[in-house]
């Protein structure tokens, strides 16, 4: 019903809502959606406050976030929580880190290909452990969905197909070599693990490839340099 005359269109009003809103301004009534496509939108405009302020904020914030009524909220979730719970588990998808993945030049170096994944890497695991510290360790989900568990599969066979030029001159099989990879890149960008400053994409690519020990051509440029005889 519109000013007193329904309407029998059956469509949407997409026309001004006759409701002041908070500040004596008439607001437009929310563009029509289908109950997805409401629940995405509200929990896309919960991920930066959580982020922020972790599960310490109102719905009122969430509406305002969302410029929505506080009851449209509770229309398309059972509570709160449940609407935190969402978002916390929507903020840890990977993102657009698929598609950054795919544009790599797959023709480049080795080590410039494994810079750029490092540094994608690095960046997930920053977002994680932020996310981590602001809503505290109780809220944040153990389990893994079975969305999460495929977008896990996926991102691991993009990092797979960045080796597999390279598998002849590799010890390992790139399955395995991408899986050392996340290994290294998430245990040296979590500060807790690090114990001091956070190892940067080319350390990470580095201590992948070449280890720690010196090879036989760093010796034999070091005693060059030096003139010292590299033998034993």
């Amino acid at each position: 019903m519109i000013g007193g005359v329904t309407d029998t269109s059956g469509k949407p009003d997409e026309r001004q809502d006759e409701r002041p809103g908070s500040c004596g301004t008439r607001r437009k009534r929310a563009k029509a959606m289908s109950p997805e496509e409401r629940r995405e939108a509200i929990i896309a405009a919960t991920i930066p406050l959580v982020r922020e302020y972790g599960f310490d904020i109102s719905t009122r914030q969430i509406a305002e976030a969302a410029d929505i009524a506080e009851g449209t909220i509770f229309r398309a979730f059972a509570t709160k929580e449940d609407l935190l719970t969402q978002a916390v588990q929507a903020a840890l998808q990977p993102g657009d880190m698929e598609q950054k993945l795919l544009v790599i030049d797959l023709t480049s170096p080795l080590p410039e290909r494994l810079r750029w994944a490092a540094e994608l890497l690095q960046q997930r695991m920053t977002s994680l452990v932020q996310l981590a510290s602001v809503i505290g360790r109780a809220n944040f989900p153990m389990g893994q969905s079975q969305e999460h568990l495929e977008q896990h599969r996926r991102l691991h066979e993009l990092l797979v197909k960045l080796f597999e030029p390279d598998r002849d001159t590799l010890r390992v099989d790139p399955d395995h070599a991408a899986r050392l990879l996340r290994i290294i890149a998430f245990g040296g960008s979590n500060p807790r693990l690090a114990d001091g400053p956070l190892l940067t994409p080319a350390e990470i690519v580095a201590l992948l490839l070449d280890g720690i020990r010196i090879h036989d051509d760093d010796a034999s440029a070091a005693g060059a340099a030096t003139g010292a005889d590299p033998s034993p």
